[in-house]
């Protein structure tokens, strides 16, 4: 996979940020995403349960994929996941590399190979991303806000894009597009970050939920 060169707005970023603190928001919307995280838990139990079985039946195993992340200042946290890939497909992504067909940091590939039956029947909603709930009730993630990656990702990006907790959601994923540049992602985590408010947040829910209906997140 060939290497974004984000390493002048890195610099120009780690060397003063323009992020304010906002302690009374950041307090409410902890409370705002317990409450959201463990109502969403309980009603989507029976979905979580079924999802679980169906991955398990097809490819026998761990029916989740638990990974290292990034998150709120550079703190790593666990993040939880649907498996919709089979179990060795992390030993199998580096002959994938030169086929990635995004222009971002990250590797994606919409026939990717490793990709399970049930994993195309649950990623177009995100229903991979469900257990992340769990993240978010425990204080590693929020409902919305910037999304978390791996270090050797995190490493070719600002440091100051850690100013907040990664999310569920952001800008870049409501955007319509999934192929955006990750020079185009970092502009929109910005955004988020100096845009954050409960209107914003509510905002991007609403447009989430539209994304996910329309099967457009895949």
């Amino acid at each position: 996979m060939e290497a974004v060169d984000l390493t002048k707005q890195k610099a120009a970023a780690n060397e003063k940020s323009e992020f304010c603190e906002k302690p009374v928001y950041d307090h409410l919307k902890r409370l705002f995403d317990i409450i959201c995280s463990l109502l969403a838990i309980i009603v989507l139990s029976p979905l979580l349960i079924i999802t679980a079985i169906a991955i398990t039946a097809e490819d026998f195993g761990n029916p989740f994929f638990i990974q290292e992340r990034i998150g709120h200042n550079g703190k790593n946290f666990k993040m939880i996941k649907f498996r919709s890939m089979h179990l060795n497909a992390e030993s199998e992504l580096e002959p994938l590399l030169p086929r990635n067909e995004y222009r971002s940091i990250h590797f994606k590939m919409e026939n990717d190979p490793r990709i399970t039956k049930v994993g195309r029947l649950i990623r177009p909603v995100s229903i991979d991303e469900l257990p992340q709930l769990f993240n978010v009730l425990m204080g590693d993630m929020s409902i919305i806000g910037p999304r978390p990656f791996i270090a050797s990702e995190q490493e070719q990006l600002p440091d100051d894009r850690l100013f907040v907790k990664p999310g569920l959601s952001c800008y870049w994923q409501i955007a319509n597009t999934t192929k955006m540049s990750s020079e185009e992602q970092l502009e929109l985590d910005y955004r988020y970050i100096r845009e954050r408010s409960f209107p914003t947040d509510i905002k991007i829910i609403l447009k989430t939920i539209v994304v996910v209906f329309k099967g457009k997140n895949s």
